[in-house]
């Protein structure tokens, strides 16, 4: 078969090759175009009919000879193939690669029809959509799941599963949503991977009632139950325990994989063995292969926009020519107050050469992940954060050091420093609660600052990242809460092989009462309740949040567990294996001591629960309140409180009259009660569906609403407890004269007065902020006469349950 010979060729017509082609065609430079399916743009046309196709990153200027913006899956691919034919595009559809032989300027491409190509340079688009990944649990093949949609208006008046948290299965879910009953789920506790209008469209679904979202919830089976007709039940770890959901079908977008064997077939090498991985690539696009570039999905830029631009981009480079990258102006301008005297790739070396978190990115992801991240050059001694401050970004020094304060709370600082390469705030980040050091900025000191959203894509999507800093939080969070004097060779003994990481739904147990201990259980994230059958029933004992440990009891004595630990809500747990836990305790003395000295004083709190009157039944009053995801909640002794509504006034009077609490309302326990009031939970849900971004959560932990509120109503039907409500506040209204009202009887008494009922005042959300901005705190504790108010968070729970019994 004849030979035929060209310049470029392009293999795969997605938007990148596409974009490649379009412009080597209008340049006029010899190029085949080479597409295994049909049609060009395989992955797009295999796209949901009327799926809206998005146009993101928006700040990305479009560089491509073709032309693009949001709209219809039909209208883009219309508007490609016009243009394709106006630029005299050479495509050859139905022409699969299999091998690529030759050498740089000498290239041979050959098809499965047995038809070779010579060209001086190989452009690689194929993309990943031909590896699919699978749900990766028993019943994964049934009849009724399925890996892709092709037309949602084939379903009419069914219940779908659609499984995944990314833009794929956000766009299946709205689309299937129009006639059908959909549940979308969803493993993490938010869409962190997504854009931000699919983010968008998906809450605003929530909220409407359109879509059931399952957060927290991973599937465990799928079964095919026969009946008239036949349906799928799938079981799933829920936040509140295991469900089944029957459903019709389930529609698993769990995004792919490289084709890494067909890849490695054309000689390119992957760095590293892990799935996910992407070819090592020059910021020319150019393989480890000379004369072989790579763009789009497959080089880890699968946005539309980025891989049409790479197209322009790599035909220039395969040409001998210099051409800025479309985000180079954008990048170079968040690095300007970092160093003006290098250049946006210098920069970047630079980083990447002193951050060794970011090693494995190649140049285009990291590109990416700096678009979102900040630059940061602190004074010396300048507080980056304070410890028990609730803020989540992700933090990596490039240059100079910082200080983190190591010691426990209230003792004397003491300093650890870290250098470049090193990375803190990964506590926060995967607990969701308070930071547990001070950092200060230290001499020369260069950060890079993630936020939590990008951070968490970046852990989802490159696993050397994701492998860094489990190991980095493990190794933390057991010297931190664990094994502080601990010497660094036992400790990496203790946390070395063996160790696992645990996930587990609400309700769901850790261990049970009686069960041989396999290990040391340290809480990441969540929290957990230890519970003890004392005749008939059985009493929790006890409740641990994030940071503490759980199951040393059994360890030290030798003897099955005393009692049986649940989730109280979505936990994560660190397993430290048992055999090395009594190796490393028992070469350590002064360890023992101190573990042995908690373990103690469990035994006396708990043996004081047995003893109560009703013991244990507070705390699982209180779990079954919210207290599991609580940050800080007020109580109210029954026994004490007289019905003033002291703590009502007192909060109308400092909230323009509006009070964030309801005294009476809220189920009561023996004497304690718990009112209408916010818990500031650990990962509010109120902030998930905020279109103004009004709700945030302060450096003390309050959750708190700006005056951006726009009064939709999301976080009053979002939060589970009913403590947010909707009123008019009149910013022109008089506030009551506490003076004129005691000693005249003139006006309303202060906290008491009527709220506006105008229409020409827009309503918002309100809130308890727990008087975040007055000097004594809570006003509402403060105007309690008897004491019978007051404010409780996970640390003091045993105390105050113990207390109350």
């Amino acid at each position: 078969m004849t030979t035929e010979q060209f310049e470029i060729c392009i293999i795969g017509s997605g938007p990148g090759g596409l974009s490649a082609a379009g412009h080597a065609a209008k340049l006029g430079v010899a190029h085949v175009l080479l597409e295994g399916e049909r049609q060009p743009s395989n992955t797009i046309f295999k796209y949901q009919k009327g799926k809206h196709v998005m146009a993101e990153p928006q700040i990305l200027p479009l560089r491509s000879p073709l032309p693009f913006e949001a709209g219809k899956r039909e209208v883009v691919l219309d508007k490609w193939n016009r243009e394709l034919a106006n630029l005299g595009v050479n495509l050859r559809a139905g022409c699969e690669v299999t091998g690529i032989g030759g050498t740089d300027g000498a290239f041979e491409v050959k098809t499965k029809a047995g038809e070779t190509f010579a060209c001086r340079k190989v452009v690689l688009a194929i993309g990943v959509q031909g590896n699919l990944r699978k749900l990766g649990l028993p019943g994964e093949d049934l009849e009724g799941v399925q890996y892709q949609l092709d037309d949602p208006d084939e379903y009419n008046g069914e219940t779908i599963v659609v499984v995944g948290a990314g833009d794929a299965a956000i766009e299946n879910a709205l689309a299937l949503a129009e006639k059908n009953r959909v549940i979308i789920m969803n493993r993490a506790e938010e869409f962190a991977r997504c854009k931000e209008g699919n983010l968008s469209l998906m809450l605003a679904a929530i909220r409407e009632g359109r879509i059931e979202c399952r957060y927290g919830t991973s599937g465990s089976k799928l079964e095919r139950v026969q009946g008239e007709p036949a349906y799928l039940a799938f079981h799933m770890k829920t936040p509140t325990g295991p469900d089944v959901v029957e459903c019709n079908r389930v529609i698993a977008r769990l995004g792919a994989a490289p084709p890494r064997k067909l890849v490695e077939g054309f000689g390119v090498k992957f760095p590293r063995e892990d799935p996910a991985a992407v070819p090592e690539l020059s910021e020319r696009y150019e393989s480890n292969v000379k004369g072989l570039y790579i763009i789009g999905a497959l080089g880890g830029y699968p946005l539309i926009k980025q891989a049409m631009n790479q197209g322009v981009e790599v035909i220039e480079f395969a040409l001998g020519r210099d051409i800025e990258p479309a985000d180079e102006p954008l990048l170079a301008k968040k690095f300007m107050g970092f160093s003006r005297a290098m250049s946006v790739s210098q920069s970047l070396d630079y980083i990447q050469s002193r951050v060794p978190l970011l090693a494995d990115l190649n140049r285009l992801q990291m590109r990416e992940f700096m678009l979102e991240a900040d630059i940061l050059t602190p004074t010396e001694d300048e507080i980056v954060f304070r410890r028990n401050d609730y803020t989540t970004s992700f933090f990596m020094v490039a240059g100079g050091e910082v200080k983190v304060d190591v010691s426990r709370e209230g003792a004397e600082s003491l300093w650890n420093v870290l250098g470049p390469g090193k990375f803190f705030g990964e506590l926060g980040l995967i607990s969701g609660r308070r930071r547990s050091s001070t950092v200060m900025a230290g001499t020369n000191c260069v950060l890079v600052e993630a936020p939590r959203r990008a951070m968490l894509r970046l852990i989802a999507s490159v696993e050397s990242v994701r492998r860094q800093v489990d190991q980095t939080f493990l190794r933390r969070a057991v010297r931190n809460y664990l094994a502080p004097t601990l010497p660094s060779a036992e400790l990496d003994e203790l946390i070395g092989e063996g160790t696992q990481v645990k996930k587990y739904a609400g309700g769901e147990v850790l261990f049970q009462e009686g069960d041989e201990p396999d290990g040391l259980y340290l809480i990441r994230r969540g929290s957990v309740t230890v519970s003890r059958r004392i005749g008939s029933r059985e009493v929790v004992l006890s409740y641990l949040s994030a940071g503490n440990y759980v199951g040393e009891m059994a360890l030290l004595t030798e003897s099955p567990r005393t009692a049986t630990v649940k989730a109280a809500a979505t936990t994560e747990a660190v397993v430290l294996d048992a055999a090395a836990f009594k190796r490393v305790i028992g070469r350590n003395p002064a360890w023992r001591e101190d573990i042995e000295a908690r373990f103690h004083d469990r035994l006396r709190a708990n043996a004081a629960m047995e003893a109560a009157p009703d013991p244990g039944n507070i705390i699982a009053f209180l779990m079954q309140q919210g207290m599991g995801e609580a940050t800080d909640v007020l109580l109210i002794d029954e026994s004490l409180c007289i019905r003033c509504d002291n703590c009502e006034k007192a909060c109308a009077e400092v909230h323009d009259g509006a009070s964030r609490l309801k005294r009476e309302a809220g189920p009561t326990f023996a004497q304690v009660h718990v009112p209408t009031s916010c818990r500031h939970c650990e990962h509010p849900h109120c902030m998930k569906d905020c279109p103004p971004d009004a709700i945030h959560r302060s450096a003390n932990g309050e959750v708190f609403i700006r005056d951006t509120c726009i009064g939709c109503g999301n976080c009053e039907r979002n939060c589970p407890y009913g403590v947010i409500k909707m009123a008019a506040l009149d910013p022109e209204a008089r506030r009551p004269n506490i003076m004129s009202w005691l000693m005249f009887g003139m006006g309303p008494e202060p906290g008491t007065e009527t709220l506006s009922k105008s229409k020409d005042i827009p309503k918002k959300a309100v809130k308890c902020d727990m008087c975040k901005d007055l000097p004594g705190g809570a006003a509402c504790v403060r105007a309690c006469p008897t004491g019978a108010a007051i404010r409780v968070g996970p640390e003091e729970l045993l105390d105050y349950a113990s207390a109350s019994d």
